[in-house]
């Protein structure tokens, strides 16, 4: 399976030349050209997750392809887009798409602050390999292959991103939800994501936007 990092939180996976898209947002450059899509998943409603124009770019060239997301995502595209095809996914969920197999874990969005009403958010596993938790630290109940991790977001602490990485203890790893960081903050944040999957026998990798690597 392929991966490839887009902006911010976004990721294109590609098995046998049929692609599914993860959290297509407002941060990440417009997705074009983009045939063969199976599948679009939507861990949360927030914008940088979850946005009508790219939805509309991706679903043009691919008419009736299904969008799982919560029932949050679900409400949102039902009254802005009723003609989408959405799925609405919860915690143990489990789906077959082409090529692809898709599992859920986790209810709820990471607190931002105590003031700020919490939303759904669903982490999902790819064909049983890639892990990829949305803006949360929830824990899938077995071996990851390779984690997509959060890196910066007004949600998250270094810290709780470092004892994420030690309890899942994934084989690889690489930094998403990122467009935050300066140059220097890649430096540290990522320094600090390496530094743990390291420590427990794990490789670290660090795709820029439009690099790619293979699980």
């Amino acid at each position: 399976m392929k991966i490839t990092k887009f902006g911010h939180a976004c990721l294109e996976l590609e098995e046998n030349g049929q692609l599914l898209i993860l959290d297509p947002g407002v941060y990440t450059e417009a997705i074009d050209n983009r045939r063969e899509v199976q599948a679009v998943v939507i861990t949360h409603i927030h914008d940088d997750h979850c946005y009508e124009e790219q939805l509309d770019r991706i679903i043009g060239l691919n008419p009736g392809l299904p969008i799982f997301g919560t029932d949050e995502v679900r409400a949102r595209l039902a009254k802005s887009r009723p003609g989408f095809k959405t799925v609405a996914v919860h915690h143990g969920d489990f789906y077959t798409l082409g090529n692809f197999t898709l599992e859920f874990f986790g209810d709820m969005h990471a607190e931002i602050h105590r003031s700020i009403p919490l939303v759904q958010n669903c982490g999902v596993m790819v064909n049983g390999k890639l892990y990829y938790p949305g803006d949360s630290f929830t824990q899938p109940d077995r071996e990851v292959e390779i984690l997509a991790c959060p890196s910066s977001a007004p949600w998250l602490k270094i810290s709780e991103v470092m004892d994420f990485i030690a309890a899942v203890k994934p084989k690889r790893s690489f930094p998403t939800h990122n467009i935050h960081l300066s140059e220097q903050g890649h430096q540290m944040n990522n320094g600090r994501i390496q530094a743990v999957t390291e420590q427990n026998g794990g490789q670290y990798e660090w795709l820029q936007i439009g690099e790619s690597t293979t699980v």
